[in-house]
Formats: structure tokens, C-alpha cells, sequence
């Protein structure tokens, strides 16, 4: 595969003016650009992209870290009890292993023959399924956070944004192996090698994708200066702000890196490149950092949650039990105060003050 000095071939079918129709129109006119070369090309002689090792890394180097703190998370787990931060870790270590299988059985494949390179587009969709329900499940969990106090309710989250996810990862995959996008077509003439790299859906697909993306998470991000601020019960961390204003920026620049490279712009690449890199390496940490570190940080659970169980809507068995069992138990009084406290350690906790967008400033 790549050797660095071939270029793509584009063979455009749509009927768009702005695109050559010629199948020897090359996506560089005059010598490869660095950005397209990166996405193919293999270490020396071997079959290893460097586009995987790179992405690889920093992925191995988060999964070993979670593997090194695993012992004193599960103590921590089992001794808060709280079904919320568990499926939080779960999803987070669940997407790192599967970052690092992405990367490893991609190295293992010849993505330049027909199995090799339905292997590595299958591997793509899979990570981003995960990642994508990881990414709506975090958000969903911050904003409905009092309200997800039972196994039942975060279960339902975790099979609604499963199945968007999944709806979102087939129309993917089916423009990606029906309609492939031909400004990511390899033709290696040196070696008759010819080949798709994943495009991710298509550049129309990608800037509509994230246009969306990034018109949600600005909403989230613009609700406590709002009229809403006054009905809602939102987290009042900045972070979790600080965590959505990231995202909204990073498929804003995602977006515009796609329409570029649609109208044939070549530094788009450039654009794509850093925030596919950008999205498929930080976003697990980022996740953990803002919300979990904190959790996990503590010695003791000696610091509550930011909601109180409905003991009215399920069995005892199925309520989030506090940090501090014995307040399960009803006990009244002094209690009760401690009980309705914020549990200061995560970025989801409330407070009476309805001035929410003083807090994130």
C-alpha cells in the first residue's frame, strides 16, 4: 500500500458542475498532499497503516490506564452502588477496547483486496456505533441526571440512543458500501491496486451529520442563558458546558472540512483529518475527565448525589443507594437535609440559585 508518491483518482458520477466528471481528474493536481497521503500509506513494507498506529497510541495508552485503575474503580462501584457512574465506566471502557481492536485488526487486513477493505469499513461503523451511543447517552445522562435514579430509566436510555445510534451506523454503512465516496478512491497505478478508504458516509452525509451535531450540543451549551434555565433543572458545572461547547466546535470545523473537500478544496483534508483524529483519540478521555475523574478521585463516598431515589416508583431493590447507606434506611431529621445535597464530585449537580449561566462564566 501508499508508497507516497501516487495520488487519488477521482471518478465522480454525480452531476454536480463543480466536480470534474473525468475518471483522470486527481484530487491533487500536481503532487499528493500529505493529508490524503496519510490515510493509506504503510510503515515501510508492511501492511501497518500509519494512520491506525497513530490513532492507535493514545487509545492503548487511555485503555491501559483504565486497566490499571479497574481494581480501585470496582471497590468504588460496588461500595456507592450507583447503577448511573456504572454504566458511565462501562460505556467508557467499552469504548476504549474497541478503539484499540479497530486499530489492531486493521493492521491485520489488506485493505487493498475486496475482504480486507469490507473488513476495515465494518470495523469503522462499529467503533463509531459505540462511540456515537456513548456520545448521546453522556449527554442525556447530564441533562435528565435527577431524574435517572432507577436501573429501569437508565437501561431505557441506553436502548433508545443504542437504537439512534444504530439507525445513524446503517445509513452510514449503506452510503459508505452502495454510494462510496469517490474523492476517498485510492488507484495505485504502480501496483493495479485499487481501494476505498473509509469516508465516513460520504461528505454530504458528514456536513449534514455534523451540522446537526453541532446545532444540538450549541443548544446545550446556550440553555442556562436562557428563559429555560428557569424550568429546567440543569447541571450546573461548567465543565459539562465546557464539554459541549468542544463538541459543537468540533463538528462545526467538521462540517466545514467536508464541504470543502465536496467542492474539491484540498486543504479540507488537512481540516478532516485533525478532527477525525481529534474525535476517534480524545473523546473517551474526555468523557472520563469530566465526568468521572472527580468520582473516582475520592477516597471515601463521603459526598452525596444530586438527586434523592423515587422510592414510589420501584422495588427498594432497583433504587440508587447513596454514598452513605445508612441514609437509605428513612432516616429523618438532619437527615433529610443532607440527603437533598448535591453530590459535589460529579459535574451534573443542582442548586436553587436559577442565575445558572453566572456559573459557567
Amino acid at each position: 500500500m501508499g508508497d507516497g508518491n501516487q495520488t487519488w483518482d477521482i471518478v465522480d458520477n454525480t452531476s454536480d458542475p463543480q466536480i470534474s466528471q473525468t475518471p483522470s481528474t486527481n484530487f491533487s493536481d500536481v503532487v499528493e498532499h500529505p493529508c490524503q497521503w496519510i490515510l493509506y500509506a504503510d510503515i515501510g513494507d508492511s501492511r501497518v497503516r500509519i494512520w491506525d498506529v497513530i490513532i492507535l497510541i493514545p487509545n492503548a495508552l487511555f485503555l491501559l490506564f483504565l486497566v490499571w485503575r479497574l481494581r480501585i474503580v470496582v471497590a468504588k462501584l460496588r461500595n456507592v452502588n450507583s447503577p448511573i457512574f456504572t454504566a458511565f465506566y462501562g460505556l467508557v471502557f467499552l469504548v476504549a477496547v474497541i478503539s484499540v481492536l479497530r486499530c489492531i485488526v486493521s493492521m491485520t487486513v489488506n485493505a487493498s483486496i475486496l475482504a480486507g477493505d469490507v473488513a476495515d469499513k465494518m470495523l469503522w461503523l462499529i467503533l463509531r456505533f459505540f462511540l456515537l451511543a456513548t456520545e448521546m447517552s453522556v449527554i442525556i445522562f447530564g441533562l435528565a441526571f435527577g431524574h435517572l435514579d432507577i436501573r429501569t430509566s437508565i437501561q431505557r436510555v441506553l436502548v433508545v440512543t443504542s437504537c439512534i445510534a444504530l439507525l445513524y451506523s446503517i445509513i452510514q454503512g449503506t452510503l459508505e458500501f452502495l454510494y462510496p465516496d469517490q474523492r476517498f478512491h485510492v488507484d495505485k497505478k504502480s501496483t493495479s491496486e485499487n481501494f476505498d478508504i473509509f469516508a465516513h458516509g460520504g461528505m454530504i452525509f458528514w456536513f449534514t451529520s455534523s451540522l446537526i451535531f453541532f446545532v444540538v450540543y450549541s443548544v446545550i451549551f446556550l440553555l442556562p442563558y436562557t428563559k429555560l434555565k428557569e424550568r429546567l433543572s440543569l447541571p450546573s458545572k461548567r465543565s459539562f458546558y465546557y464539554y459541549a461547547a468542544f463538541l459543537a466546535a468540533l463538528n462545526l470545523i467538521q462540517a466545514v472540512g467536508s464541504c470543502l473537500i465536496y467542492y474539491m478544496v484540498q486543504n479540507g483534508l488537512c481540516v478532516v483529518d485533525l478532527t477525525t483524529y481529534i474525535y476517534f483519540t480524545c473523546f473517551d478521555p474526555l468523557v472520563y475527565y469530566t465526568f468521572l475523574k472527580d468520582f473516582f478521585k475520592a477516597a471515601q463516598p463521603n459526598i452525596l448525589f444530586s438527586y434523592k431515589a423515587q422510592v414510589d416508583d420501584v422495588p427498594e431493590e432497583d433504587i440508587v443507594s447513596l454514598p452513605y447507606q445508612g441514609y437509605t434506611n428513612g432516616h429523618a431529621g438532619a437527615d433529610d437535609s443532607i440527603m437533598s445535597g448535591s453530590y459535589d464530585s460529579t459535574h451534573f449537580d443542582r442548586h436553587s440559585n436559577p442565575d445558572l449561566a453566572g456559573s459557567i462564566q
